[in-house]
């Protein structure tokens, strides 16, 4: 009987539109054999429908509890040496699961981070992809990573069943998948980023959307910080700059609690538009070669990230 490298599980909620596409692509992967496990999270839709027309797909039903317990549901049904993630709005490349799994040739290999495309045209999502591709230069710098997103994450089977996967009490796709990435790390075990492991995704394309999202996001990271304080300070993923930002957007907010409007909010509020000009720089240049559009929208979008990210720290703090 021939070994089973790899088992792809994806959690999906409510994802049918999407589903076929995934399908579809994960079917004219280039390496086999390899199983696809989909965990429907209490789905209200089709998706038990579409799935159920095709072939060779373990399909489960469970009651709706988020995408961190879908996950280790799938995974726990797998039988792969490599458990390979990724999200119902995803469409792999037909290299991606063969890029997942070759760098753990290397024994020392735990877990591997692929990489975001998108096909979108919307102003914003393509400025997310742009906001992604900066922090992949960063991991691309890295010498060692420990963040990896589970839109496209890999895991020895051995490493993630030891450490019981991802932490169920994140409600939602909230920082539950660099958590565990910490844990993994501070295992022993190696995570590498393959920039040529590549799915295709729907980013947020409104504004409010995008906005929404990232306040969500720092709402929760309190909750991922909280048994990994080291990790406040620095990550492989996270831009230095933005943590700068938002601390001088806490100052700029506390000068004006104090009631002190003229020198002091003045200056916070001249170097919280200057840090945005300044570290910005990095991201517009990017941006600048790839789409000119979104390097002229890149700073008032930075400053509103800024902006948001921080009230939903501060609320994730409060509400902790």
């Amino acid at each position: 009987m021939t070994k089973l490298k790899a088992s792809v599980v994806i959690p999906s909620y409510n994802a049918a539109k999407h589903l076929p596409t995934l399908i579809e692509s994960l079917s004219s992967q280039t390496i086999k054999p390899f199983e696809i496990i989909i965990v429907d999270d209490g789905s209200t839709d089709d998706t038990e429908k579409i799935v159920k027309k095709y072939k060779l797909i373990k399909y489960f039903k469970k009651k709706n509890g988020g995408p961190a317990k879908a996950r280790n549901f799938g995974a726990l049904k797998s039988k792969g040496e490599i458990i390979v993630f990724t999200d119902s709005d995803c469409t792999p490349d037909k290299n991606w699961l063969s890029e997942m799994t070759k760098p753990f040739s290397d024994k020392k290999v735990g877990g591997v981070q692929g990489a975001y495309k998108t096909k979108q045209k919307e102003l914003v999502a393509r400025f997310s992809q742009i906001e992604i591709e900066e922090r992949y230069e960063r991991m691309k710098a890295a010498k060692d990573i420990d963040w990896v997103g589970s839109y496209s994450a890999a895991y020895r089977a051995e490493v993630f069943k030891k450490l019981k996967g991802f932490d169920e009490s994140f409600p939602i796709a909230s920082g539950e998948d660099p958590e565990l990435s910490y844990r993994v790390e501070k295992e022993g075990w190696k995570l590498v980023f393959n920039s040529k492991a590549i799915v295709y995704h729907i980013h947020p394309h409104s504004l409010r959307k995008y906005l929404k999202t990232k306040f969500f996001r720092a709402y929760y990271r309190p909750k991922m910080y909280a048994g990994h304080k080291e990790k406040m300070l620095n990550d492989s993923y996270t831009p230095q700059a933005l943590k700068f930002q938002i601390i001088l957007f806490y100052l700029m907010i506390l000068s004006l609690i104090l009631m002190i409007f003229n020198v002091i909010f003045g200056c916070f509020f001249g170097l919280f538009l200057a840090t945005h000009i300044v570290l910005g720089t990095k991201l517009f240049n990017l941006a600048w070669k790839k789409d000119k559009l979104v390097a002229l929208a890149s700073m008032p979008l930075l400053i509103l990230r800024s902006v948001v990210f921080g009230t939903g720290l501060i609320w994730g703090m409060v509400k902790k």
